[in-house]
């Protein structure tokens, strides 16, 4: 590929994660992750490392889409700031041991378990699957429990953390644009922990193609946060002129498809 092909194709895929968080409310992660692990076989990226530089980049990107996100929610008053500072330590400690706990896997069973994840998240969005409000927001000790398992999966899978934190603040009774609003606020801490432990984990690495920082590939980072942050407020105005719900089952059967194939 050439060097114009490959800056087009990062740009179109921040433009895509972008307009799909806009228009789901999903974090880009889950469509980042499997194309670049695609596209790093593509490029001739060992097998043994592609995954964990997806990952890797992905967290990344996210720590700049999320500003973005949070000073929109922050604006509608739609973030309990309260529960992301009981969280953060928590996920600041989950996501630095899940970015460990992915160096130590191998690359075949990182793309299985993020395989299996993604099909979970598509279910989730296929099917409108959510727990019922049932309990209470907890104290500092337990939001801190909380946060660091989220951190803990959010940095194994290169997600953002919207997947698990809006599940687990509407069963603490939170209304959805209050979850969905902390959820953002508490991506940062995730992706920027996370990173940060990628960047370690990978350092000087023998098989990392050039422009990497650890298990973070410069093009593709900087092509997908140059378009996804536009792009984001394209798929939020998209939201309310489309059939929002028949694309998100479409995109859904597209995720059960992706995540199939990294199980084959």
């Amino acid at each position: 590929m050439t060097l114009m092909s490959v800056i087009a194709l990062y740009l179109a895929l921040g433009a895509a994660a972008g307009t799909l968080a806009g228009l789901f409310g999903i974090g880009g992660g889950l469509i980042i992750v499997p194309v670049l692990i695609f596209d790093f076989g593509l490029k001739g990226v060992s097998s043994d490392i592609a995954a964990h530089l997806a990952v890797g980049t992905s967290l990344a990107t996210i720590v700049f889409t999320s500003v973005s996100s949070i000073f929109s929610h922050h604006l509608l008053e739609a973030v309990r700031w309260d529960i992301v500072r009981s969280m953060t330590i928590g996920i600041v400690i989950g996501a630095s041991l899940g970015a460990v706990t992915a160096s130590m896997l191998t690359g075949a069973s990182l793309k299985l378990i993020i395989g299996i994840f993604v099909i979970l998240a598509a279910l989730k969005m296929l099917f409108d699957i959510g727990p019922k409000p049932s309990g209470k927001v907890p104290g500092k000790a337990g939001l801190a429990v909380a946060g660091t398992g989220i951190g803990w999966a959010s940095a194994i899978f290169g997600i953002g953390g919207g997947t698990l934190t809006v599940p687990f603040l509407s069963w603490c009774n939170q209304r959805m644009q209050i979850a969905v609003g902390t959820s953002a606020a508490c991506g940062l801490p995730i992706a920027l922990a996370g990173a940060l432990a990628n960047m370690g984990t990978g350092w000087n690495h023998p098989e990392l193609p050039a422009l990497s920082i650890g298990f973070i590939y410069l093009p593709a980072f900087m092509g997908i946060v140059l378009a996804s942050v536009p792009f984001a407020r394209v798929g939020a105005n998209l939201a309310h002129r489309l059939d929002a719900r028949l694309l998100k089952r479409i995109f859904a059967i597209f995720l059960i498809l992706v995540g199939i194939g990294f199980l084959t």
